[in-house]
């Protein structure tokens, strides 16, 4: 057990002031010796003064918050550790050039906040954390299972940014997400992004490595650019010695990787909801997770008995004889 307010346990020397003085009579005798001995008044006497004493004991014992450790229980559930990449590039605060006129003019970070938002909502027994990144990456939030966390970490996400895609950064600070995190069975990284940059060779070891040790999955959702070519064009011939486009060049590499990759495209708020969709269903696996048992509060013990002491206290006074004559 421990004490939120322990410093309140100094009142306690207060709690004894009842055992030092003595009872008092409000009736006065011109001749003591006229008072017969009643010993059942003097043991009743000194338990009103053990009472009163022991309702101050529980009163400052319940003011300084005692209350059991919480504890965390090992279970088994269906989810994933789940690390949330989002591009805040400038370019991610225009309006959507697909054909779904239901959601017209909506912002692809607006519809990427929401349809994520969705999606935290949807799963049971996930821990995630997130980062963002535009010229470099911003450490958002640990992994962890607090859904009120995830959600507010998605939505301050919105904001003024680069134009700049710096998704090497973003990738190497999703994956430490996981570095020194208990494995729980299932790892998992989405990558949402419009556009996509050119990674040096140092970066793309580090996350070689690190993807493939940590045994962290894959998901790029690609928020497609007006007349962008599509990563998934198998046409598409560079000329000459020209390098090849940096979103073709990016799923190259990703393909390269020693662990699980999956691409999406996505051109409205309706695509992207469904690779999201696609991602969820193929994130419900088996695994281990603590859950968390607050600790109990005894507070309410303490303030029950004192009430309780107090009608006790209270009723041996109503029934007290004030006089023999």
């Amino acid at each position: 057990m421990t004490l939120s307010f322990p410093w309140v346990l100094w009142f306690l020397p207060l709690a004894f002031i009842p055992l030092i003085f003595k009872e008092t009579s409000l009736q006065y005798y011109s001749w003591n010796e006229m008072i017969p001995k009643d010993r059942l008044s003097s043991i009743i006497a000194i338990i009103l003064k053990f009472i009163a004493t022991l309702i101050l004991i529980t009163i400052i014992v319940g003011l300084s918050g005692p209350h059991s450790q919480q504890r965390e229980i090992e279970k088994t559930g269906i989810g994933a550790q789940i690390g949330l990449v989002l591009d805040r590039s400038a370019s991610m605060d225009d309006p959507f050039a697909g054909k779904d006129e239901s959601k017209v003019g909506e912002m692809k970070s607006a519809a990427a906040a929401r349809l994520i938002t969705d999606f935290v909502n949807s799963r049971k027994n996930d821990m995630m954390g997130m980062v963002s990144f535009s010229n470099s990456a911003m450490y958002v939030l640990p992994l962890t299972d607090n859904k009120n966390a995830i959600i507010s970490a998605v939505r301050a996400t919105a904001g003024n940014a680069l134009f700049q895609t710096n998704i090497g950064s973003g990738l190497t600070t999703g994956a430490e997400l996981f570095n020194k995190v208990p494995d729980s069975g299932s790892r998992a990284v989405i990558l949402l992004s419009d556009g996509a940059g050119r990674i040096d060779a140092a970066t793309q070891e580090k996350i070689k490595d690190w993807f493939g040790r940590l045994k962290i999955s894959l998901y790029w959702i690609v928020l497609r650019q007006p007349g962008g070519i599509s990563i998934f064009n198998t046409s598409f011939k560079a000329r000459d010695d020209d390098a090849l486009p940096p979103q073709i060049e990016l799923n190259e590499f990703f393909k390269s990787l020693n662990s699980p990759f999956q691409a999406y495209e996505a051109e409205d708020p309706k695509t992207l909801q469904k690779a999201i969709e696609d991602i969820n269903q193929k994130e419900k696996k088996p695994i281990k997770y603590f859950e968390k048992i607050p600790g109990q509060d005894y507070s309410t013990h303490c303030f029950v008995t004192a009430a309780l002491l107090m009608i006790a206290l209270l009723t041996l006074k109503l029934i007290e004889v004030r006089s023999w004559l």
